[in-house]
């Protein structure tokens, strides 16, 4: 495809995903794209990205939490997080017109808290809706990969208790909660198909047009998937 330019005003895109879907590398190099057609970039993590997410995130993603945490207070650590994610970072530069760029948002905890871990859905947004001030990213990529692939793709050593302390039934669920998110809201989440052996400039391409793409009008129910 041609190469875009991103518009002048703050965008906000984040990506997510199931765990080994190449999230961070995939948010790292858009972040690049973007910075060397003259734009600036705020490139964020959840959760994390703030002293008090960083401190939450070794509570939240340590092997030795597994178990521990109940599932009602595993959504509230992560909506404290990305409150004080919102207030201190994301909603500054947006005004002062950056591109942000955020490795998950609210539809990791839709998908792993409600969907994976069975809390009501409807709570859930109630509680994010409160904690992000109503902000919605105006794009998500959906890096899809199947369970397998991506478990794999995760080594020992850098898994946390979301690979450690649940099983494939949970991963399953997870990823089928994604999907559902996608056909809910197909204008706002594009899938990105990760899981062809295409090569990394082929999927890079596949989050460019996920991101800039807007020729493609949709409805409720016909989610896009950006594949080969």
């Amino acid at each position: 495809m041609n190469a875009p330019n991103p518009s002048p005003a703050g965008l906000f895109v984040t990506v997510e995903g199931p765990e080994g879907a190449g999230k961070t590398t995939q948010a790292a190099r858009l972040a690049r794209y973007v910075e060397g057609r003259g734009r600036t970039v705020t490139l964020v993590r959840e959760p994390g990205g703030t002293e008090l997410g960083e401190r939450l995130r070794e509570i939240l993603l340590e092997r030795r939490s597994a178990g521990t945490i109940l599932p009602r207070a595993d959504a509230l650590l992560f909506n404290a997080s990305r409150a004080q994610l919102v207030e201190e970072v994301i909603r500054p530069a947006l005004e002062r017109g950056d591109i942000v760029i955020a490795t998950r948002y609210t539809d990791s905890t839709l998908a792993y808290q409600g969907y994976g871990l069975g809390l009501p859905l409807d709570q859930l947004r109630d509680v994010e809706r409160f904690a992000t001030g109503g902000l919605v990213p105006r794009r998500t990529v959906l890096l899809d990969v199947p369970v397998d692939v991506g478990l794999a793709r995760k080594g020992i050593r850098e898994r946390t208790r979301f690979e450690s302390a649940y099983d494939r039934g949970f991963h399953e669920r997870v990823r089928a909660g994604f999907l559902e998110l996608a056909r809910l809201e197909p204008a706002r989440i594009r899938i990105v198909d990760d899981d062809d052996g295409a090569g990394a400039d082929a999927l890079f391409e596949r989050v460019l047009r996920a991101v800039f793409d807007e020729t493609v009008p949709l409805e409720a129910g016909q989610p896009q998937r950006v594949s080969g």
